[in-house]
């Protein structure tokens, strides 16, 4: 069987990603969605998605690009002057390796976005990090250890075939190949902790190397080399531009990805047989032998 989770990242960074998101699930194709608990418009977020109880919504945890749910005080050393966090991932990636103390705040911070997250009573259906930031062996065991005292059951795995994307997109062969042999060592680290935990978890991402550009024929191409197993899709769509938007992804075509979710012919592509769309909670919970697909 080839199972698809669909997901909407970056649930609650804005007013307009919030209406693709719920536009996308009621009148498209997608299944699931990652909440940034500290966005501005968390709220609104909440607020839809406890009308779509269909909707796995998971918790997207931010450290790098975006806001903390702590006060800035309580979290020097992950924040700048302005009280965000760095825009800069290799550098933070190595600050969170080596700097003292660090780990403390950032187990203050993971744990304060879990909690953040229970408190808008929506069940956990998985656990992200912004900009995948959960391959940084530090950052995977904080939200394993945190998330297991908040009913965490499934986490995405970074998992992306390079020749398979290529194939999609026809460009960036050698910056694929690359990137994944690059992050081989830990992804497969990731994998192997995520089966220790006996948590659920994807076996393959789509969606990293063309972020921002998942568009109806890159979509469909993608759909049509599926592979036996799950495979999750993650799209950063939006109904239209906001200034954080065009701030933090001036060249996304978030319009154009949601165009793809509400495409008949991405849906078309779902609906063969031998495909089903999902969520994260069925994947972790389901019986052998239960489908559990929309």
């Amino acid at each position: 069987m080839k199972r698809v989770i669909l997901t909407g990242d970056d649930f609650g960074l804005a007013r307009t990603v919030n209406e693709a998101i719920e536009l996308a699930h009621t009148d498209g194709v997608l299944t699931a969605a990652s909440l940034m608990v500290s966005g501005a418009a968390a709220a609104d977020a909440v607020e839809r998605a406890r009308g779509h109880p269909a909707l796995g919504v998971g918790l997207h945890v931010v450290l790098v690009e975006g806001r903390p749910v702590l006060p800035p005080e309580e979290v020097p050393d992950l924040v700048g002057p302005d009280g965000e966090f760095s825009t800069r991932l290799v550098r933070a990636g190595f600050r969170f390796a080596f700097v003292p103390g660090i780990r403390r705040q950032l187990e203050a911070e993971v744990r304060a976005q879990f909690e953040a997250f229970r408190q808008t009573g929506l069940e956990l259906d998985h656990a992200d990090v912004h900009n995948h930031m959960h391959l940084h062996p530090l950052v995977l065991g904080l939200v394993l250890e945190i998330g297991r005292d908040f009913g965490l059951r499934a986490v995405r795995l970074p998992n992306e075939p390079p020749f398979r994307t290529w194939r999609a997109a026809r460009t960036g062969l050698a910056r694929r190949v690359a990137s994944a042999a690059f992050f081989w060592p830990l992804v497969a680290r990731m994998r192997a902790r995520l089966a220790q935990e006996g948590l659920a978890h994807n076996d393959f991402l789509l969606g990293m190397s063309d972020s921002g550009g998942m568009v109806e024929r890159r979509l469909l191409a993608l759909l049509q080399g599926l592979q036996e197993g799950v495979t999750e899709i993650h799209f950063h769509a939006a109904s239209g531009r906001e200034p954080v938007l065009d701030r933090t992804m001036p060249s996304y075509l978030h319009e154009e990805e949601l165009e793809a979710l509400l495409s008949p012919r991405v849906r078309a592509a779902l609906e063969r047989p031998g495909v089903e769309r999902c969520t994260f909670s069925a994947i972790s919970r389901r019986p052998a032998g239960q489908r559990a697909g929309f």
